[in-house]
């Protein structure tokens, strides 16, 4: 990849970095460039740059795709390609790639992770006993996770890593998805209001689409009701997040614990006062060891792209 040039969207992995400069490419880092001139920072560097290096959060727009007229690839550091604009890019033959499986098993832990943290109110714990309030009496009593009904928004494969973890704690199965999946052992609902309505705890696994912008409304967190638990590891956007909010202050919604949000990184602050939701910066698959392995994907795309051989895991 000697000389290629190479648009990142966002501040990378080092890893990622280093093993782009490494294989010769000119990184042109649009992250560097204020907001109001990224598009003339794309314009000025068009005639040099083939490559975009995205993620969930800055991939490509069709703004940029246009002024990039010498683009043939975009590498996203993500599995959701909500931010890249895949009908511009099959209109102009543009290759687009994503970093499927190898974050799996780290979304579905932090999943179930929220979920435990959420019901046995671990962070306001920690506070207590940090805090020296223990000293003054036995912290309150909190909700086991064993044995209650999950219900997952979308049955993938992050979907379906989160239900077979929590078969692990006895825990019935239910789900909504585009069609029925052949797993005997789940029940399907055909609706996303029916799912709620049967389940304890309500988990957001699905891709971002527009059929599934809100797919969580107030209908919704009302079937879901005072009692129940809303976990959110997909996309902000799938959420409707002020209903969210009012349910949440209201006391209309038990808890929920979040990882993504509408307008990352703001969260409203009106949650940060809220014992019981838990709050995490987008960090579903930020570990170490998952991270690299999407620096391996995204480069191995790279790489083979430009070598003209088949792409390892080609979306369009």
């Amino acid at each position: 990849m000697d000389k290629i040039g190479v648009l990142v969207t966002h501040k990378p992995l080092p890893y990622l970095e280093q093993e782009l400069t490494r294989r010769g490419c000119r990184l042109f880092r649009l992250w560097e460039s204020p907001e109001s001139r990224r598009l003339e920072f794309c314009r000025e560097n068009s005639s040099e740059i083939r490559a975009i290096v995205g993620n969930s959060n800055f991939g490509a727009d069709a703004a940029t795709i246009d002024a990039l007229p010498k683009l043939e690839i975009v590498a996203s550091f993500s599995v959701g390609l909500d931010k890249v604009d895949l009908p511009k890019c099959k209109e102009r033959g543009i290759r687009v790639t994503n970093t499927p499986d190898v974050l799996t098993d780290d979304v579905a832990d932090l999943a179930i992770g929220l979920t435990i943290s959420v019901m046995r109110r671990i962070p306001s714990a920690d506070k207590y006993a940090r805090s020296g309030a223990w000293k003054k009496g036995e912290y309150t009593l909190t909700t086991r996770f064993s044995g209650k009904r999950v219900g997952i928004l979308g049955l993938g494969r992050i979907g379906l890593a989160i239900a077979k973890r929590a078969e692990a704690f006895d825990c019935p199965i239910s789900y909504y998805s585009r069609s029925e999946k052949p797993h005997p052992n789940y029940t399907y609902y055909s609706t996303p209001i029916d799912l709620a309505s049967n389940c304890d705890i309500l988990v957001v696994a699905c891709a971002l689409t527009e059929e599934t912008r809100h797919i969580v409304n107030r209908a919704v967190i009302d079937a879901l009701g005072p009692k129940g638990v809303l976990i959110n590891i997909g996309r902000g956007p799938h959420v409707d997040e002020p209903e969210l909010v009012a349910a949440l202050v209201e006391g209309r919604l038990g808890g929920a614990g979040l990882d993504v949000f509408d307008n990352e990184p703001h969260v409203p602050e009106e949650l940060f006062a809220l014992d019981n939701v838990v709050l995490v910066p987008h960090v579903a698959s930020a570990t170490i060891e998952t991270r690299t392995a999407m620096a391996d994907l995204v480069l191995g795309n790279l790489e083979a792209h430009f070598l003209k051989k088949p792409l390892l895991t080609a979306v369009v």
